[in-house]
């Protein structure tokens, strides 16, 4: 039995984006492992005196001296083609499995290890027998009575020995409302007197030029007699920042203050920070400190007073709060804040709102929405009434791409004379209907839109769109010549440029910095991407100060940057925008499995929110980069996040939250998902065991929901402690929930690298490397800030990020103490990191956690390019994403990668992957088989990962294996620690084991690049 530790369904389940399982062929070649000594590319070294692994015979050869299979090394050119040609057919297939058969890995172990274990495994089944043959004592019966009371049993779905986590984002939820007449006084008191504040009068003052201003007493009014309302508005109309203060206000001016507690959502965490910001400006007080408004993001807040006060929070501690007061009795307004973005938190969360409507009739629910489709919500919520407020914006003139080219007389260089349809087929798009349909449209449209431009547009500008329209890369020296001609011709203002991602803005930036033009102090260039660096509290970029701030007469500022720009920062000088017309976006394959990241074109509400950009201070320009055909067929608003991402977790939080039956829940949804997609995303929590046949939680499943991570990285983190090495496992799960500290200065991407792999200390693994880092940190910070900033300096790190982490941590760690998992509360307690410098061990438990998210290595004999081939069982070739330390790799150790995250943009990418050993595979993947492959006897793990191994030997490794998925089930519905003193009890016995069969499995000729460690971690 597999207990959701290996898996029972051939590897199905692969969490949020594995794809692994599904029965379509490996690729090119057969089902076996192997290559030399299970990994290393040379075969080193004979038998190990620890055993292990025994090195297969060497690669045979044919008469020519060539590896069979492989042509002569004398051949060039054709004569290899001809070569191959001439040996093709059904036979050459045959031959490679036949090799690669031959060249399996052999999974051994010495002869005293296989005597231990073979005892051990019948010492615990003599005690099983017992137990069966003969009647409990009294003193046993009570023992175990006492015992079977700690278990927590699914079927109540009570979990009432479970204790709370003692959460600090809480603590604004639990205050009663209750009117307090005295308090009502004075926070009457308190508002009179800001009226004579010079700092609260300037700000009225800049507050009354809003159009929101204007509409206080309607809002309010419409507030006051309706359980739901739409407010909708333009960017710059103040709705965010206004309505919260006009509901609390009236509050206090009718003496009622005590009642009110706003609580209002925001998308992100830095529009969290940021508005409570602006609004404790405005009310010229300091932010949180018990003032009147505060910010709650996850780890980090600033908590307002208890009453008559607003909270601005991220729409994920909200739904935290549901799982401790399901009908948020303690609030008073709840306000939803961009909900036109769609993101899955905010639909989710509204779906809830409309079924908490029944219990709380006194809740008053605001939704605000840009007003594109306000009128979706309003229909959602039974018709509720809605209420637009105008934007204040002055005029902004439009461009489309052929005004552009018209203007700056550009010709582009079309470097990529492939078809279309071949092009999207080599950058592996993946072709949905709707898209499809859309660009069918588009085709057939072409031809009639380029003929009516000739009457207002020059040939070579209509030659130029052509040209520019059969290349679906952004043409980034277009946008160079424009924002030349901006700077040269045009009015004094911040220039904004929208870009899909991170390589079109390094891309950008590196050629403006090639222009001797923008090499001047006349210019700022700011780039804004979340993998830039990080410093100060707000968690905004280094550099995004300088974004708000005005710069000095005759320096022209220019803004490069994501959406993000579009609602979640304002920067008021911008005058001119440039609109690439493409966004980032992820969308899942239910067929394939698989997510796909792709740069797609903007909808009609993102083209609004940047022209929105240009108006905010005098009359501006935005330049959009597509044509008046691609205009308009645009979508009106992206596609919502709940129909194109994959479902686990949040199918977790709906039985977490106790919402009913999934399919059920989301069937209420806004815009439900497919019925695929979720069936998807149930099935592969069963396959992990955290719902059982019914879709109840089962006990992994009820720890996982209640872990703040993704399913196979909360198995990740129980795995770790139950095997004690909770502190790097902790750290490589929270880089894997937020992300990983390194930062990419433009410029310096070669340098930073670099200083990666220094910290990898050849460990083959993008997760150990962000351990080391971390503890790197750590030891640094106790030198002192000095010693820290130099550090993070030094090797391209972020020491906010890296807080993060440390805080991410601790939050972890209680969750674990509050299930029972672990003794304290510190990640660093001696007694849970007994096993924190067993570099392999760390392996197998992300190995445990990432399963089946499995890549096979192949040797490359290319001589150009040294590095490996990577396989999935679903896709074939792979590729290693060139940020991993295992990108440049020649060679690895052992043959199989485990990786978190498989996408699919240019080609098919593995992030974040770690060389893993065959007993890791073994011990912490899933279902074992042992089978007679002629000649061979082979112990294969869901019948495709395959060593060569004595059937005497497999045997033991099947029944150990057995042993500690029951032990890790008895763990899981009963959590304690692991005593490691108790060495003759039954948990250290077969934990021990296996443990040290994975630790000393590798020959000993074989060099161990294991990190050195002293004092305990590093």
């Amino acid at each position: 039995m597999s207990y959701g530790y290996g898996n029972r369904s051939r590897g199905q389940w692969g969490g949020r984006d594995s794809a692994e399982g599904s029965d379509e062929r490996w690729g090119r070649g057969g089902g076996g492992g192997g290559w030399r000594g299970g990994g290393g590319w040379r075969g080193e070294g004979g038998s190990s005196s620890s055993g292990s692994y025994q090195n297969p015979p060497r690669e045979p050869r044919d008469g020519q001296g060539a590896p069979r299979g492989r042509h002569p090394a004398h051949l060039k050119g054709r004569e290899i083609g001809l070569w191959y040609a001439k040996r093709g057919g059904s036979g050459s297939g045959t031959k490679r499995k036949e090799e690669e058969r031959q060249m399996r890995a052999v999974v051994q172990m010495d002869e005293s290890r296989e005597e231990h274990i073979a005892k051990l495994l019948s010492s615990v089944q003599c005690k099983k027998s017992e137990r069966e043959l003969y009647p409990l004592t009294s003193q046993t019966s009570r023992t175990c009575k006492e015992s079977q009371s700690r278990i927590v049993h699914t079927d109540s779905f009570s979990w009432k020995d479970t204790k709370p986590v003692n959460d600090g984002d809480l603590d604004f939820l639990f205050q009663d409302i209750v009117r307090d007449s005295s308090l009502d006084q004075e926070l009457k008191s308190d508002l009179q007197k800001k009226k004579s504040d010079p700092k609260y009068l300037e700000m009225r003052r800049f507050r009354e030029k809003l159009p929101s201003y204007n509409m206080r007493k309607e809002l309010v009014e419409l507030i006051k007699s309706n359980q739901v309302v739409v407010v909708s508005g333009e960017t710059g109309c103040g709705k965010t920042t206004q309505v919260t203060q006009f509901i609390l206000d009236d509050y206090i001016e009718k003496q009622m203050g005590s009642l009110c507690r706003i609580v209002c959502t925001q998308p992100r965490r830095i529009s969290a920070i940021s508005v409570a910001e602006r609004v404790a400006s405005e009310r010229a007080e300091a932010c949180g400190d018990g003032n009147t408004c505060g910010y709650q993001i996850r780890l980090q807040c600033r908590l307002p007073r208890k009453q008559g006060s607003i909270l601005y929070c991220t729409t994920g501690i909200i739904l935290q709060w549901l799982r401790s007061d399901p009908h948020l009795s303690t609030i008073s307004h709840i306000v939803l804040d961009e909900i036109h973005e769609r993101n899955l938190q905010s639909d989710v969360l509204i779906t809830i709102m409309k079924d908490l409507m029944k219990f709380r009739d006194d809740l008053k629910i605001i939704l605000m929405s840009a007003t594109l489709n306000a009128e979706k919500f309003s229909k959602y919520f039974h018709n509720c009434p809605m209420i637009h407020i105008p934007g204040f914006t002055y005029p902004v003139k439009e461009y489309l791409l052929e005004d552009v080219i018209e203007m700056l007389r550009y010709c582009p260089q079309n470097q990529d004379g492939r078809p279309k349809w071949k092009k999207r087929f080599m950058q592996g798009q993946m072709a949905r209907p709707e898209k499809e349909l859309k660009e069918e449209e588009y085709r057939e449209s072409w031809p009639s839109y380029a003929r009516s431009l000739r009457d207002r547009y020059s040939e070579s500008t209509i030659d130029a769109l052509e040209i520019m329209d059969n290349d679906d890369k952004l043409d980034l020296s277009l946008i160079v010549a424009l924002i030349r001609h901006i700077v040269l011709k045009e009015e004094d203002g911040a220039i904004l440029v929208f870009l899909p991602g991170w390589d079109n803005i390094s891309g950008l930036n590196d050629l403006l910095m090639a222009q001797q033009m923008f090499k001047s102090d006349n210019f700022v260039i700011i780039p804004l991407h979340s993998l830039m660096p990080t410093v100060n509290q707000t968690q905004v970029n280094i550099q995004w100060g300088q974004c708000f701030k005005k710069p000095p007469p005759g320096v022209r500022k220019i803004v490069i940057a994501t959406n993000i720009a579009e609602t979640s920062i304002t920067i008021d000088d911008v005058v001119h925008v440039i609109d690439g017309g493409k966004i980032k976006e992820t969308h899942f394959d239910t067929q394939n499995n698989i997510s796909t990241m792709t740069a797609e074109w903007v909808s009609l509400a993102n083209a609004k929110q940047r022209k929105g950009r240009a108006g905010r201070v005098q009359p501006g320009q935005c330049y959009h980069l597509y044509n008046g055909l691609r205009a308009s067929l645009l979508d009106n608003y992206q596609l919502p996040e709940m129909m194109r991402t994959p479902l686990e977790e949040l199918c977790l939080q709906i039985k977490i939250l106790k919402l009913g039956r999934i399919a059920s829940f989301l069937r209420n949804a806004l815009d439900p998902p497919s019925d695929e997609t979720v069936n998807l995303a149930v099935t592969h929590l069963m396959d992990l065991n955290a719902l059982d046949k019914n879709e109840d939680l089962t006990p992994l499943g009820f720890h996982l929901a209640r872990l703040p991570v993704e399913p196979h990285i909360g198995k990740m983190i129980l795995f770790g402690a139950l095997l004690s090495c909770l502190d790097p496992v902790l750290i490589i799960a929270a880089s894997l929930s937020f992300r990983d500290p390194f930062v990419i200065p433009l410029g310096k991407e070669k340098l930073a690298d670099t200083k990666r792999r220094e910290l990898s200390k050849n460990s083959k693994s993008d997760h150990l490397t962000v351990v080391n880092a971390f503890w790197g940190w750590e030891e640094a910070k106790r030198h002192g800030y000095k010693a820290e900033r130099d550090y993070c300096w030094e090797h391209f790190l972020s020491s906010n990020t890296l807080q993060m982490l440390h805080n991410m941590k601790a939050q972890f760690a209680e969750h674990l103490l509050a299930a029972g998992f672990v003794g304290s509360k510190n990640p660093k307690d001696p007694s849970s990191n007994i096993n924190s410098d067993n570099e392999k061990l760390i392996k197998a438990v992300i190995c445990a956690g990432l399963y089946p998210k499995v890549a096979k290595i192949r040797p490359s004999f290319s001589k150009k390019r040294k590095m490996v081939k990577v396989y999935t069982k679903p896709d074939g070739k792979v590729s290693i994403h060139p940020k991993s330390v295992n990108a440049e790799e020649a060679e690895f150790h052992y043959s199989w990668l485990i990786y978190h995250l498989k996408m699919k943009t240019s080609s098919i990418f593995l992030y974040d992957c770690t060389e893993v050993t065959p007993y890791s595979l073994l011990f912490f993947g899933g279902d074992i088989s042992i089978q007679k492959d002629q000649d061979q006897d082979t112990i294969a793990v869901d019948e495709w990962i395959v060593f060569q191994s004595p059937a005497r030997i497999a045997h033991l490794v099947k029944d150990l294996k057995r042993e500690l998925d029951a032990l890790l089930q008895e763990k899981i519905k009963n959590p304690q620690p692991v005593d490691w003193n108790d060495t003759k009890s039954k948990d250290c016995a077969v934990i021990s084991a296996i443990i040290d069969l994975i630790t000393t499995q590798e020959s000993g000729a074989v060099k161990n690049f294991a990190p050195r460690f002293s004092g305990g971690y590093y």
